[in-house]
Order: structure tokens, then sequence, then C-alpha cells
């Protein structure tokens, strides 16, 4: 069957609006289309593919758990579920792990638990308290304690007992937590919101102020997790741990799977029947993550990622100062934002555009920021390549209010 970019508008719901390039191969940080272009990928699918395109520890578990074991259901368990549970717990805070398929299913049980964590304790104690630009899922509950209107425009009545604050402001926080609080709600980076880091200061007063209100500290890892930010967790990078954490996205190096990890105190809450996943600790799933884990989880990739991101940010910033484009890149290990300069402000996904049309492949965080998320792993020759045709397109821009006179 011949598909092409205008079968997408005949056949599929639009609440997405692709590029016109469809992928059909990838390899490392690079990836092919119907036309055999190439491109390299400095957005790993939103901060999913961290080991890139077709690894192939991930292929061979796969392959090899495709020829044992499907699926079952939370009816029985599974092996690899139970190794990666294991890994997950022995290699974090946490006491236990909750899976399932996505960031935002991982967020809505991280939300339910901390609902039925307060109402356990006493009544009353039901409000969640998260941050304005915070982007915590897409399911109704997700995007109503994320604070981005837009995403719940049109979709009320919303959830209520949710209070959204200005972030790093921890001022705020203090004036607004109280015993009714059973949740508070943190990106350590808010990757939506412009890519921008918690201060050390912000989360460490989180997390006195929870234990004060006896609520739970819950970090959505969705994008900062899984190496990320340098660290397995981004959380171990602030040297604060939180009661509950999510983690999606890199976790299954492409391949869905979500993951609640949390302090038994708060597990115990959900006990039999209180909440479930048909699909969640799907062995194929599991098997890969396992995979992921294995790989990310070494000193020597993790430091990596460090010196990678000092690469890229300091290719961003010398585009930057040569057209006067960007602002002094910000973030957390390869999980890095552009902020525009004035001139250039709500030009973003201009700036993807022009890249995508010179071989290279990014993301916005907002209208105001170019967001940059490779591969974990992706060679120096690559991000070297990737910054060269990023300029490119960036020249191609910076020149064309000049080719019309202006």
């Amino acid at each position: 069957m011949n598909v092409t970019r205008a079968t997408f508008n005949e056949v599929m719901v639009p609440n997405y609006m692709p590029a016109d390039i469809i992928p059909v191969r990838g390899e490392g940080s690079r990836i092919w289309d119907q036309q055999g272009r190439e491109y390299l990928d400095f957005a790993c699918g939103i901060a999913v593919t961290g080991l890139g395109h077709c690894h192939p520890k991930l292929v061979a578990a796969l392959t090899e758990q495709a020829g044992k074991l499907w699926h079952l259901s939370n009816v029985m368990t599974n092996e690899p579920a139970l190794r990666l549970a294991q890994k997950l717990v022995d290699a974090t805070f946490a006491d236990r792990v909750f899976f399932c398929n996505s960031g935002g299913e991982a967020n809505e049980a991280a939300f339910k638990l901390a609902r039925r964590y307060g109402n356990s304790t006493r009544p009353g104690k039901n409000e969640i308290i998260s941050f304005y630009n915070a982007f915590h899922g897409r399911t109704l509950f997700t995007v109503s304690v994320g604070g981005q209107a837009k995403y719940t425009q049109g979709f009320e009545p919303i959830p209520a007992g949710i209070t959204h604050l200005p972030f790093n402001d921890l001022d705020a926080l203090k004036s607004a937590i109280s015993d009714n609080t059973c949740a508070v709600v943190i990106e350590p980076v808010q990757g939506e919101g412009g890519i921008l880091p918690a201060t050390q200061a912000f989360i460490e007063g989180a997390r006195k102020l929870c234990d004060q209100h006896n609520a739970l500290l819950i970090f959505d890892e969705v994008q900062t997790g899984v190496g990320r930010s340098g660290h397995l967790y981004a959380y171990q990078a602030y040297g604060v741990q939180p009661d509950v954490l999510t983690s999606a996205k890199g976790l299954g190096g492409g391949f869905p799977i979500g993951a609640m990890l949390c302090t038994k105190k708060a597990a115990d809450v959900l006990a039999f029947g209180t909440h479930g996943s048909t699909y969640g600790g799907n062995p194929l799933a599991c098997a890969v993550a396992e995979a992921v884990l294995d790989l990310v989880n070494e000193p020597s990739t993790l430091a990596g990622v460090q010196a990678r991101a000092q690469l890229v940010r300091d290719g961003l910033d010398s585009i930057g100062r040569r057209y006067g484009i960007f602002e002094p890149a910000r973030g957390l290990g390869l999980l890095i934002g552009a902020p525009l300069a004035p001139a250039w402000k709500g030009r973003a996904k201009e700036i993807v555009n022009a890249g995508l049309r010179h071989g290279v492949w990014t993301l916005v965080a907002g209208p105001d920021v170019l967001r940059i998320a490779p591969s974990l792993i992706i060679s120096e020759a690559d991000i070297a390549e990737g910054l060269r045709r990023l300029e490119a397109g960036i020249a191609e821009l910076a020149a064309l209010p000049k080719a019309a006179g202006g």
C-alpha cells in the first residue's frame, strides 16, 4: 500500500500536524525518509530514543522476548517485569514500582495515589499543588494538574482541588501549602514550559514543606529520567528524594512503557483493585526497558551525557552569538533549551522547519525556545554535523528579511 503525508489528512483524527516527511528507517542518530533522504536526529521522538534508533542490544532483547511471551495482563506477573522492577528499586529511592504504558498514565497513577493517600489520612486532604507551564500528560486529570490552560480549554468541567503556582517561587509555595495538601508535583526541569530547571533551593524547600504538612512530593521525570540529565534520574542531581517519581519516554528507548516509582508508605494506599493497567508490565516492553536500563545506568554512559551536553550548549551559544538569535542555552544534561533573543521571539517553529530542510530534526519548547534532546550516546561527529546543519537553516532564515528588502 502506497501511503503519503496526504493519507494522514484522509484517515487520521486531526489532533496532530506532522511534518511533511515520513521516516521509514533509523540507525543510531540518523533517520531516512521515504525518498531516502537522511536526517540527523536531535529530537529523539521528544526525548524517547535515548540510545538512538535500533540499538542492537534493544533489538536483540525485543526479538528474544518476542519468541517467548507477549502478553498476560495483570492477572499474572512475568519475569521481565519483575527483573526490571527489581533493578529500578535497586538503582533509586523507590521501594515499589507500578508499570503502565506512557508518561500520562504514570502521572495519572501518581495523582490518583496522592488523592487516595490524602483521603486516607483525613477528610479534605485532597489538594494537589502544581505549577504554571507544567506538562504532565494528556488525560483529563493530567492536563488539569498541568498548568497550561490551552490544554484544558473545551474539555470543562475539569477536576477540582488543584492549585497552580509560579515555578521556582518558594515563597508562593510556602503561602499556599497547608494540611489540606496531599501532594506537590514538580518537574525537575519544565520541558514544555521552556526547558526551565528547578533551583536547588526550590527543590529542597518543597521537600521540607511536604514533610511539614505530610504531603507527598512527586517528581515528574517522564522527560528528565533514564539518563537524560546525566544522572539516572534528575532527583539525584539535586540530592533530594521524592516520595513518588514518574518515568516513561526514555525508559523503553522507543518501545511504549511507563512506570511510577514510590516509597512503600505511598504504595501501600493502592491496595488490591484500586488501580490497574491491562498492558502495564507487558513482557515485551519490560524486556526492552531492562536492556535500556542496563546500558544507561553505567558510569561511562552518564558521564558521556555531561560531556556531550557541553558540546551542544557551546555550539548553540556560538550560533547564537553569530546570528543574534539565541540567549545562553539552559537545561540539564542532554535536555537543552536555547531561548530566542527578543528579535526572534515566537519563531522557534520556523527554526525547527529550517533545520529540517537542511537535514536536522529539532523541537520547540513553546514558541520562544528551541529544544535539543539527542541520543545520550550520539557521537561528537554527529553533534558537530547536526549543529552545522542547524546553522545552515538559521543562516537561511537570517537572510530572508534582507532578501525581501527588510
